[in-house]
C-alpha cells in the first residue's frame, strides 16, 4: 500500500513530467529593441498549497514581477499561510510577509532564482514562556523549470535552499523549499 505522502509526489511528479514532455515553446520573449511597455513585460502569478486533516495547511501567496530583458526578471510577493494541528491546544498559527525576487533564465526553460522574505508568524520566547509575534527573514536560492501554455501563461516548479534557515525560528520545518506556481 503506498504512504500517503506518495500517493501525493506521484500524481505531482507525472504532472510536471507531462508538462515537461508537451513544453515546445520557449517562456515569452520580448522585442527589447521596440521598448515595450510595462504591461506588456509585466507578469502575475504565484504559489497556492492546502492539506487539510489532522494537521490543516494552506498557502496562498501571489506575486507580481516584470521582465528587464528576455533572460531578467524581478518582481514582488505576498505570503499568507494558515497552519492548525489539532494534535495540540492553540496549534494554529497564521503566517504573513513579503518577499522580492529576482530570476535569470539560464536556457529558455530553466531559471535560477533568488528571493528575500521576511514573514510574521508566533515565536516561541523562552524567557516569557510565552508565544509573541515576530518577524523572522529568509534569503532563498536555486532554481526552476518553467513550462509555458498559451501565450503568457505557464506553470513553474521551483527548488530553492533557505541560507538563512532557523530550525527554532523558521515556519519552514527545512531550508529545502519546493514550490509549484502559474504565471499568467
Amino acid at each position: 500500500m503506498l504512504s500517503l505522502k506518495t500517493r501525493i509526489l506521484l500524481p505531482l511528479l507525472i504532472l510536471i513530467l507531462f508538462f515537461v514532455a508537451v513544453s515546445a515553446k520557449a517562456q515569452r520573449y520580448i522585442d527589447e529593441e521596440m521598448r515595450p511597455p510595462l504591461k506588456d513585460r509585466m507578469y502575475f502569478g504565484g504559489n497556492f498549497a492546502m492539506s487539510f486533516g489532522t494537521i490543516t495547511f494552506i498557502d496562498v501567496s501571489p506575486l507580481a514581477g516584470v521582465m528587464v530583458t528576455n533572460r531578467f526578471s524581478t518582481g514582488v510577493g505576498a505570503t499568507y499561510q494558515y497552519f492548525n494541528d489539532r494534535r495540540f491546544i492553540g496549534g494554529n498559527n497564521s503566517v504573513y510577509g513579503g518577499r522580492i525576487f529576482s530570476r535569470y533564465n539560464i536556457f529558455p526553460n530553466v531559471f535560477a532564482h533568488a528571493e528575500y522574505e521576511r514573514l510574521n508568524l508566533d515565536l516561541y520566547n523562552r524567557i516569557t514562556d510565552r508565544f509573541e509575534r515576530g518577524w523572522v527573514p529568509g534569503l532563498l536560492v536555486g532554481g526552476g523549470y518553467f513550462t509555458p501554455f498559451g501565450e503568457r501563461g505557464g506553470a513553474n516548479f521551483t527548488i530553492l535552499y533557505n541560507l538563512m534557515h532557523d530550525n527554532i525560528r523558521s515556519p519552514y520545518n527545512s531550508p529545502l523549499i519546493i514550490r509549484f506556481g502559474f504565471m499568467l
